[in-house]
């Protein structure tokens, strides 16, 4: 499967914008990472672009998240690297992350929403006025995103052998190239 049959997919189980925006988050710091770890881009962004395929399915029941969606990809012939990837995602299942991939699309999740939340407390509202600084600021505001799991993000230190800072550096980087197409 080949990114824009990719993006076909996600649009066509995901009606919500702001999802489809959070998957094109996601992609985005996975092909990034792929990149700084010399692994395939265009596998790694697809793992991200369809992380959450099943969400809009399995919102009512969340145990069943990422467990229905790497079906629905097992079903398709996808990869089992990438379903494997998406399975192990939602921390729920308690299925901890082996790969690489995994590993990365673990801890990239979380950390899509805390950057997104601190573009918009900006005035501009804007990625480009966000810096790494802005970001790590906001991580320690333990109020601030309480939905960004900072147990799950900071995890980039083991899973990644990535500082915390550089981790988010990474993703703020690689959210702002797509800054047009995330409406930030």
């Amino acid at each position: 499967m080949n990114r824009e049959e990719a993006l076909k997919l996600l649009k066509e189980n995901i009606e919500n914008q702001n999802l489809i925006k959070h998957c094109l988050a996601v992609e985005a710091i996975m092909i990034t990472l792929a990149s700084h770890f010399s692994e395939e881009e265009e596998k790694w962004g697809i793992c991200g672009l369809l992380h959450d395929i099943d969400y809009e399915k399995t919102k009512d029941e969340p145990n069943q998240h990422s467990l229905m969606g790497a079906k629905m990809l097992e079903d398709l012939g996808i990869e089992k690297d990438i379903c494997q990837a998406v399975k192990v995602h939602n921390e729920v299942h308690g299925i901890l992350p082996q790969t690489l991939m995994e590993k990365s699309l673990f801890v990239t999740d979380p950390l899509t929403g805390l950057i997104v939340a601190a573009a918009l407390v900006l005035p501009s509202k804007k990625l480009v006025d966000l810096t790494p600084e802005n970001v790590l600021n906001r991580f320690k505001e333990k109020s601030f995103a309480k939905g960004a799991n900072r147990e799950i993000i900071k995890k980039c230190q083991d899973y990644l052998n990535l500082s915390l800072e550089e981790f988010i550096k990474i993703g703020l980087e690689a959210m702002q190239k797509i800054s047009q197409e995330l409406g930030l």
